[in-house]
């Protein structure tokens, strides 16, 4: 079976200058595109995410994934992170974003996921859009109006997380389920990247790499000469073929409500929202 989303993508990963241990772990392969940043220090971190990614890698090589599998996968993660010992990662925790090749009535879908601070953006069509919302004191802050969006760049609490994979959260993660474009680009980031490069120059970056890997390896190497402060990873994902149903509408149409129904109605993208479901 062919996979409903076609991709090409690039990868990239540097520790960065201050610290000598890269907690970041990812996954780059069909239908997953996952990044993970531990947090806890003394390898701990480490630990906590490619604990996480291990638990996902199992999946490397299906066409695609549902979200009942991602849910059940997470749960696992989750487990056997607190259940580390002690010594080998106790206490850590860690974020947990991206997307996974999805298949709604035979149609190619992103599903986002999304616990913490590291970041999803998707451009299509030219618009650049970050897709998940960041679970910070500063994002909070941002949305009661009590913090300008444009000061939040520079803000010293933007590394304070409110929801993680261990690290005492049980928060679950955020979900958004959106229509795969053919020429879609995703990026899969850790907040080493989005700490030292704003939106603009993420953006004017994936315009000028057309290739994914060079876009990759640019960004990180970016965010490497601005400061390095955190480990740095990124994955570019480039949609270059995706499967629709021939009577599927050129404004992205809602999936089933069958479908729609499984992710919570408050993280749907605004095209299915909007359906009513």
């Amino acid at each position: 079976m062919t996979a409903p989303v076609t991709v090409a993508f690039g990868s990239a990963t540097d520790p960065g200058l201050r610290r000598r241990i890269n907690e970041d772990s990812f996954i780059a392969a069909t239908p997953l595109f996952l990044v993970a940043d531990g947090m806890g220090g003394h390898h701990a971190g480490e630990v906590a995410s490619a604990t996480v990614i291990d638990e996902f890698e199992r999946f490397a090589g299906r066409p695609s994934l549902g979200i009942d599998e991602v849910r059940a996968a997470l749960a696992r993660a989750r487990h056997r992170v607190e259940a580390l010992p002690r010594g080998e990662g106790a206490g850590a925790g860690t974020t947990l974003t991206g997307v996974v090749i999805a298949d709604v009535d035979g149609e190619g879908y992103w599903l986002t996921i999304n616990l913490g601070d590291s970041r999803t953006y998707r451009l299509s069509e030219g618009d650049f859009e970050q897709i998940s919302v960041d679970h910070s004191v500063v994002q909070e802050l941002i949305d009661a109006g009590q913090l300008d969006p444009a000061a939040a760049f520079q803000d010293t609490r933007r590394n304070v997380i409110t929801r993680a994979i261990g690290a005492g959260s049980d928060a679950d993660a955020d979900y958004w389920l959106i229509p795969a474009e053919a020429g879609d680009r995703i990026l899969v980031c850790s907040d080493g990247l989005s700490s030292e490069l704003d939106a603009p120059a993420i953006h004017a970056i994936l315009l000028a790499e057309t290739h994914p890997q060079a876009a990759a390896t640019r960004l990180v190497h970016e965010a490497v000469l601005r400061g390095g402060r955190d480990n740095i990873t990124a994955l570019v994902v480039d949609a270059t073929a995706v499967r629709s149903r021939a009577n599927r509408s050129s404004d992205h149409t809602a999936p089933s409500a069958t479908a729609a129904d499984e992710i919570d109605g408050d993280t749907l993208p605004r095209v299915v929202a909007a359906g009513g479901f």
